[in-house]
C-alpha cells in the first residue's frame, strides 16, 4: 500500500515509517520544511513532501495517491493555549480527514491517547473500549484528543474505513517524551517519590508495538469506526520502572518522600496559580493534581479487542526493551547528549 504518516519526524511516527517499510508498503512523510529530517533521511524511498497541519493546499499534495494515512502529529507539549491545542489536535486533524476522504485514501488510522477514556481517579484494572469518554478533562490535551477521535471515528464510512489507537505512555529509542522528562528530573534530584509505598501499576507501550498495531489496523476489515487501547504484554511497576531505569544510567533513584497534606496543600497552590491566564501558556507547573493522578494511581488496559480485531500482540519483553533503549541512549553519546 501506499501510507502516509504524518509526526514522522517525532518518535511514534518515524517508527510508525519503519514499520510501513518492514511491511512493504511505500511510504511519504509530511514534515515542516523546519523539521529535522535526520532519521529520514537515513532511510532509502522514503518521500518527503513539506506542509503542516494548518495547510489545507498542502494536505491536499499529501494525501494525493495514498491508500492509507496514518495520522500521529499532533500537539502533546505540556504548555499551550487552549487555542494552540485546539488547532493542532482538532482543526488539524480535520483538515487531514477531508484531505484524506476528497484524495480517495481508504483508510485513516489515528494515533489517539488512553487518557481520553481514563479518569485517574481510582486504581483501575483492565480497563477496556467500554470505558466512556472523560466527563471533566484535565487538560486542554485530553480535550482535544477526545473531540478529535470522535470526529475521526465518526467520518467512518463504506469508502473510507477509519480507527483510533491508544496506546500509553510509549517508550524506547528515539523517544523524547516522557522518558526523558523522567530521566532530567531524576538526575536533577526533583523527583520525589509519590508512590506512597504502593505499587503503582500501569500499561506502557513500547515502540515497535504501537507502530506495528498501526500498519497492522491499516490491513484488518474489523476496524471500521472502532477504538482500541494498546499495551505491552506486561503491566509495570511505574516506580520501580524509574529505579531500573536510573540504575541503568548510574543515577539515583527517587527517594525523597512528601507527606501527603504537603502534598495536597502544593497542589492547591500550583492548581490555583497555574489558572493565572498565560502562565499556563509559557510555563508548566512544577506538579499538578493531573500529573500526579497519572504517577499515583494505578490504570492497566485490556488489549484484548486489538488482539481478536488485527491480531495485536506484543513480542518485546520489559527487560529487552529497556536494553534496546540504553543502547540507544549511547549510540547518540549518552544521558548528556540526550538530555542536553
Amino acid at each position: 500500500m501506499k501510507v502516509l504518516v504524518t509526526g514522522a519526524t517525532g518518535f511514534l511516527g518515524s517508527h510508525i515509517v519503519d514499520q510501513s517499510l518492514a511491511a512493504g508498503d511505500e511510504v511519504r512523510v509530511l514534515a515542516r520544511p523546519t523539521s529535522d529530517l535526520g532519521y529520514l533521511n537515513s532511510l532509502q524511498d522514503v518521500e518527503i513532501v513539506h506542509g503542516d497541519l494548518g495547510d489545507a493546499q498542502s494536505l491536499a499534495a499529501a494525501c494525493k495517491g495514498v491508500d492509507v494515512v496514518h495520522h500521529s502529529a499532533g500537539r502533546v507539549e505540556e504548555t499551550g493555549s487552549r487555542s494552540q491545542f485546539w488547532e493542532a489536535n482538532v482543526a488539524g486533524t480535520r483538515r487531514l480527514v477531508d484531505a484524506a476522504r476528497a484524495a480517495g485514501a481508504g483508510r485513516f488510522v489515528y494515533v489517539s491517547s488512553p487518557s481520553v477514556a481514563t479518569e485517574y481517579d481510582e486504581d483501575r484494572f483492565g480497563i477496556d473500549e467500554s470505558e466512556p469518554y472523560v466527563r471533566n478533562p484535565k487538560s486542554y490535551y485530553v480535550e482535544t484528543k477526545a473531540i478529535a477521535e470522535r470526529e475521526v471515528l465518526a467520518a467512518n464510512g463504506p469508502d473510507f474505513t477509519t480507527c483510533a489507537l491508544r496506546p500509553r505512555m510509549i517508550w524506547g529509542p528515539r523517544s523524547g517524551g516522557w522518558m526523558t522528562l523522567l530521566l532530567r528530573k531524576i538526575r536533577s534530584g526533583r523527583l520525589p517519590d509519590l508512590s506512597g509505598g504502593k505499587q503503582v501499576l500501569v500499561s506502557i507501550t513500547y515502540c515497535d508495538h504501537a507502530a506495528t498495531a498501526c500498519v497492522q489496523a491499516a490491513r484488518s476489515d474489523n476496524v471500521a469506526g472502532k477504538a482500541y487501547f494498546l499495551a505491552d504484554a506486561e503491566d509495570v511497576d511505574l516506580w520501580g520502572f524509574a529505579r531500573d531505569l536510573a540504575t541503568a544510567f548510574d543515577l539515583t533513584p527517587p527517594t525523597r518522600t512528601i507527606p501527603k497534606p504537603v502534598l495536597d496543600a502544593a497542589l492547591t497552590v500550583f492548581d490555583t496559580i497555574w489558572k493565572i491566564p498565560g502562565l499556563q501558556e509559557r510555563v508548566a507547573p512544577p506538579l499538578s493534581s493531573w500529573t500526579v493522578a497519572a504517577l499515583t494511581v494505578s490504570n492497566t488496559y485490556d488489549t484484548t479487542a486489538a488482539q481478536r480485531d488485527f491480531g495485536y500482540s506484543p513480542t518485546v519483553s520489559l527487560q529487552e526493551g529497556m536494553d534496546r533503549y540504553v543502547e540507544w541512549v549511547e549510540s547518540i553519546g549518552g544521558l548528556p547528549a540526550l538530555l542536553a
